[in-house]
């Protein structure tokens, strides 16, 4: 096996530089805690950025992957397969959705939800040329597509010209969205939950009057719970703490625990908008992915990982309270279930740096100077504690 310096000095040869990546090469995982190559143990709370809600090693996740690698892993969407079958009726019932389409993640679940808008509207009007109402300070993948629908410069300035027919309204500013409104508007899309903008959850009152809005002028409400979803909010996704259900949705991340997998959902008017022909994909629901879903869905019913979360969630929402009371650089706490957030006064970039190199704590950051806590859905009140120790330790 290399050393660290000589796979960091191999790698930096031959991978695209998209990435500004730590120097720590992760070797092996297991629970909540990852290795690196020299063996170091590290407490990890971002889960390969909201993936891994079972963590590492899980032995029952591990054996239904092993057990179908030795049996089938792929044949394409033109034939069917079995574990497709079982994935998507439990994503179903768990969505309460009617429809689902497998993808090779979020971002290709965007691209989907977005040509089930537009499809609907052209079925239902007969021509294109319909906008899309997407939200300031989103974040929906790195797709031309996603990135369109994406409200922020910063993503979007080097790619322009991007899909036109986006309209950007203000999250959780229900006037905002009402002045956009027209007659090619077929669609609004927002995170339950925005994520990358710096963890801020809908309001009730935003989520409700968005959705009395889609329905008033037959417009699809479209929700992405690609990182919030899947348990993390304490609800196995996040509209279902709020009732207010969407015509659409996307998951991803936590859905295969680290295999690639993700999947746009839909029910009603949009269940049926797409017709054979307008959509596919050559990997996307293959048999190896949705084995890893099935059991990843199995295991969520079977642990009642949501309400662990809940209880979880709240003991993080506390202490992180506290955290915020004892410490002037601290300005701001948010979120719900395992997805908060606590907002600096400084670049959260250092903190995060400093905790992983010295105090082997995997955090990630969420914008410029907010700390985003995704850990695998999986931890306990001892691993918030330790967190908590190594995050003081790091300022």
């Amino acid at each position: 096996m290399q050393n660290k310096l000589e796979t960091i000095e191999n790698a930096e040869q031959v991978l695209y530089k998209t990435y500004n990546r730590f120097p720590v090469v992760f070797d092996h995982g297991n629970g909540v805690h990852l290795y690196d190559s020299e063996g170091k143990e590290y407490l990890d709370f971002g889960a390969g950025i909201a993936v891994a809600g079972l963590g590492y090693n899980d032995p029952e996740y591990t054996q239904a992957l092993t057990k179908q690698a030795g049996k089938l892993l792929h044949t394409s969407n033109l034939f069917y397969n079995q574990p497709a079958v079982d994935a998507g009726q439990k994503l179903l019932k768990a969505a309460e959705m009617e429809k689902v389409f497998f993808t090779n993640s979020g971002t290709e679940a965007i691209e989907g939800a977005l040509k089930i808008a537009k499809r609907y509207a052209f079925n239902r009007d007969g021509h294109g040329g319909h906008e899309i109402i997407a939200m300031k300070h989103s974040f929906h993948g790195r797709s031309l597509g996603a990135l369109s629908v994406t409200g922020n410069d910063h993503y979007q300035e080097p790619f322009a010209p991007l899909l036109p027919g986006i309209r950007f309204a203000s999250f959780n500013d229900l006037d905002s969205v009402k002045e956009l409104v027209n007659e090619h508007t077929c669609a609004i899309l927002m995170e339950t939950i925005q994520g990358e903008g710096g963890i801020y959850p809908a309001t009730e009152e935003f989520l409700t009057g968005v959705r009395k809005l889609c329905d008033e002028h037959g417009m699809l409400l479209m929700l992405d719970e690609i990182q919030c979803g899947m348990g993390r909010s304490g609800y196995m996704f996040a509209w279902q703490k709020y009732g207010v259900k969407p015509d659409v949705m996307t998951v991803a991340k936590a859905l295969g625990n680290g295999v690639p997998i993700g999947a746009f959902l839909a029910c009603g008017k949009a269940a049926t908008a797409m017709q054979p022909g307008d959509h596919g994909t050559t990997y996307g629901g293959n048999p190896f992915v949705c084995a890893a879903a099935d059991k990843v869905l199995e295991l969520f019913e079977k642990r009642q990982i949501t309400e662990h979360v809940k209880e979880i969630g709240g003991y993080l929402w506390e202490k992180l309270e506290q955290f915020v009371k004892d410490h002037d650089c601290a300005v701001d706490h948010r979120g719900m279930g395992l997805i908060q957030g606590v907002e600096f006064n400084r670049p959260a970039g250092e903190i995060v740096k400093k905790a992983l190199l010295e105090n082997r704590l995997v955090l990630i950051s969420a914008g410029s100077n907010v700390i985003r806590f995704v850990p695998p859905l999986v931890i306990s009140k001892e691993d918030v504690d330790m967190m908590v120790e190594k995050l003081k330790k790091s300022l």
